[in-house]
């Protein structure tokens, strides 16, 4: 079969039921992010339709396992964030002198939990959340930027996303500012109307969409923005706009910083803000698939670049989230804004 051709819809399937139970030891260094890679296998195997293919009751026992849970409401006072961990070598306690000082749940690690239950169908209204949004303002910053745990580390772009992710999939808005969070966003924007991960920074196609999605969540912006009468933000549209199709190459992937080469996860990071945006008829679709599928691997999966020899997690799972953008036959349909299929059709 000629890989760069045809979707090979079922080699898809068969890697990521391969990851879910057997790890290849070039992710032994990434075992602190076992949950986000589950994410991405989970979620791959929803967009391909073969969501039935894993056991859910396991993974919902799983995940739940990996929550981090106050001992009584006066812990929600102490500033420790009450998240998901990453792994569950994260959960072991650590020795700090004659303490024990346990290790911190993380932003992202619970917005990847958060996203495999919606997927799987478990009903998160069901989950006390309380003990999550309530330590998660401890983690907002006075300029409106988030770090991903109590402990302290960077601040930026990709954690407002996950803490306007979290509300959003909990319906619930008291775990942020989300004006402050707004302004935060907005002062991302670079000159060339893209967005950096911070303030004053290059602009970078995941930061762009990180700041898109996040507004788009919190209610800033409205769907198909440039259809409507009035931007109803102040966040230069247009300029953003180039700024994404100028992201295009002649060999139709995607790069996610100027003078970059195209890359298979931006196919998502970019045109998952030009679909939000309403503009995703700009791009050169044609193009594009046959960039996405000269990365596609004859192992399953998908490389970062068409000349890479093995695919990796990341790049699968966000190469297929770029196929299910342009309509490929066979795969679900995605939420867009939180970068997954869409659970009422999985």
């Amino acid at each position: 079969m000629d890989r760069s051709s045809e979707f090979d819809k079922m080699r898809h399937v068969a890697s990521l039921e391969l990851m879910m139970e057997w790890m290849p030891s070039p992710y032994e260094s990434q075992e602190i992010n076992r949950l986000t890679l589950a994410h991405f296998a989970i979620s791959g195997l929803a967009i391909l339709g073969a969501i039935d293919q894993i056991d859910k009751d396991r993974v919902i026992n799983w995940v739940l396992s990996l929550r981090a849970l106050p001992k009584d409401k006066a812990e929600l006072e102490k500033g420790e964030f009450y998240g998901f961990h990453g792994s569950r070598s994260s959960q072991f306690d650590r020795h700090d002198g004659k303490d024990l000082v346990p290790n911190g749940s993380h932003l992202a690690s619970t917005y990847c939990a958060l996203a495999i239950l919606r997927i799987i169908g478990y009903d998160l209204s069901s989950m006390d959340s309380e003990s999550i949004i309530i330590s998660m303002r401890h983690l907002q910053q006075p300029d409106g930027s988030f770090t991903p745990i109590h402990l302290g580390a960077e601040t930026d772009l990709r954690f407002v996303y996950c803490a306007a992710a979290i509300c959003y999939m909990f319906n619930n808005w008291t775990g942020m500012d989300r004006e402050k969070a707004k302004e935060y966003i907005l002062r991302c924007q670079s000159y060339d109307g893209g967005f950096g991960l911070v303030p004053g920074s290059e602009s970078h196609g995941g930061g762009t969409y990180c700041a898109v999605a996040a507004l788009r969540l919190m209610g800033f912006i409205e769907a198909d923005i440039l259809s409507k009468s009035t931007l109803g933000t102040t966040i230069n549209v247009p300029l953003l706009l180039e700024w994404c199709i100028q992201r295009q190459g002649v060999n139709g992937g995607f790069q996610g910083r100027a003078n970059k080469a195209s890359d298979t996860c931006y196919a998502f990071w970019v045109g998952g803000v030009l679909k939000i945006l309403g503009a995703y008829h700009f791009l050169d679709k044609n193009a594009l698939r046959r960039f996405l599928l000269s990365c596609q691997s004859q192992y399953g999966g998908f490389q970062k670049f068409p000349e890479d020899a093995t695919p990796d997690l990341y790049h699968s799972y966000y190469g297929l989230a770029a196929l299910s953008l342009l309509e490929e036959p066979g795969l679900v349909p995605l939420c867009v804004e939180l970068g997954i299929p869409s659970p009422e059709i999985v």
